[in-house]
């Protein structure tokens, strides 16, 4: 008789605060029933990496405690792009049928995918052809209220598992800080055309040192209806799909009339 359990999604979830943050263990209560799930995060808090990948020095994994029962669970000293590459290759038994990552503690939405970690452990997710999405809410709080991410991530999961998602395309999904009877809806979207207005602070250590610390006040220009931003400040949850090509296609018809082989 055929094993009832082969036929179970694997789901791989990751993030970039941390395998101990009250979102990915969120992430993880909002799925479990849905497949195995197999958790592979970062020892420590990895926001604003990017898809920065390892590559000088040496990549650690151990096996790790997890708060929900049936998750099996590892973590890695490495960046999130570096938990994804390392539980394909090394940690599961088989490819994912889905990658998860958050739930981040703050905004993801707008230029700030391009800084995130959560979003490149997704984006790496559609290199490697496995259906990802990256959750993230819009609340940096310790104590930020989950219930209605569960809600949108357990949705956008089974949606993803039953439909699938188009080769080399994930999903950016922002949830505002609503309770769950507060939230409008889900509200497919373009990223805006926001961006932060950079400035750096100027400060003196103890011993005289000199240091600098980012700053920055976030400016959206753009006012259509149609966008990431207008969703989450009307009370939706937003989803931007997103592709790791980038280039800029508008831009190559332009270029080819450069006199550039005279």
């Amino acid at each position: 008789m055929e094993n009832s359990t082969e036929k179970r999604p694997l789901i791989l979830i990751t993030n970039d605060d941390g395998i101990t943050s009250a979102g990915i263990c969120a992430l993880a209560e909002a799925v479990i029933d849905l497949g195995d799930v197999y958790v592979v995060a970062p020892d420590s808090p990895q926001s604003g990496m990017g898809h920065a990948v390892t590559i000088g020095d040496i990549l650690r994994i151990k096996p790790a405690y997890f708060p929900v029962k049936g998750v099996t669970a590892h973590s890695t000293s490495g960046t999130p792009v570096d938990c994804v590459k390392l539980a394909i290759y090394t940690i599961l038994p088989k490819k994912p049928d889905l990658l998860i990552s958050g739930i981040n503690h703050g905004s993801n939405s707008s230029i700030n995918v391009i800084y995130s970690g959560t979003m490149s452990a997704a984006v790496e997710g559609a290199v490697e052809s496995i259906p990802a999405i990256g959750f993230s809410l819009l609340d940096n709080d310790a104590d930020a209220d989950f219930r209605a991410s569960k809600v949108v991530a357990r949705k956008m999961a089974k949606e993803v598992l039953k439909r699938g998602l188009p080769t080399g395309v994930c999903l950016n999904v922002n949830i505002p800080k609503l309770s769950p009877d507060k939230l409008k809806g889900l509200k497919v979207c373009r990223q805006s055309a926001g961006y932060w207005k950079d400035s750096f602070d100027e400060r003196n250590a103890p011993n005289g040192d000199v240091y600098y610390w980012l700053k920055g006040e976030f400016t959206n220009p753009d006012r259509g209806e149609d966008t990431d931003e207008w969703a989450l400040t009307n009370g939706f949850a937003s989803i931007v799909p997103t592709q790791f090509d980038l280039t800029a296609h508008h831009a190559i018809a332009d270029l080819n009339r450069w006199e550039l082989n005279e």
